[in-house]
């Protein structure tokens, strides 16, 4: 599926091709939470990296995570996850890593193209989750404290839903 989408400004506009594009994968990570989520959580999207097309480059910052202590120490690595955002409106665009370099990971909050809705939700990093943000307790969900059990593609395989490139 063709996703296209845009920071809030419209300073930043891409398109990228995606075999998987249900938002299903809810995260609560600290990282997600503070820099994507307004809802104390972020939706990341998996796209193909080759076919990411990007007008406005020059209104793109990265933003490389610390990787912070269970205490909430200093940081004890910096994150390779390379998340792009605009530098004019702040919007977070999508999150690439290096050591999956095929892959590419558009916020679901930044795509305009309408996305399907997915059969069932996941929600992942529990452990993290602001005090404040509700959980919903729906038995339909899958819950998981840190990583859910099968990636963006295996998700959408199970589902009959992944789309071959």
């Amino acid at each position: 599926m063709l996703l296209e989408g845009s920071c809030h400004c419209k300073a930043v506009k891409f398109r990228v091709d995606s075999p998987s594009p249900y938002p299903y994968l809810i995260c609560y990570c600290t990282i997600c939470r503070k820099t994507a989520g307004g809802g104390g959580y972020a939706i990341n999207l998996g796209a193909l990296s080759e076919t990411l097309e990007v007008e406005g480059e020059e209104n793109i910052s990265v933003y490389q995570a610390r990787m912070w202590d269970h205490e909430g120490a200093d940081g004890v690595e910096i994150s390779p996850g390379e998340r792009s955002f605009c530098k004019l409106c702040a919007s977070a665009l999508w999150v690439y890593d290096p050591r999956w370099p095929d892959l590419v990971h558009p916020f679901a909050s930044a795509v305009d193209t309408p996305l399907p809705k997915p059969p069932e939700y996941v929600r992942m990093m529990l452990n993290y989750a602001a005090p404040w943000g509700e959980i919903p307790r729906d038995t339909s969900e899958r819950h998981f404290p840190e990583y859910p059990d099968e990636s963006l593609e295996d998700w959408h395989r199970r589902h009959g839903l992944y789309d071959e490139p």
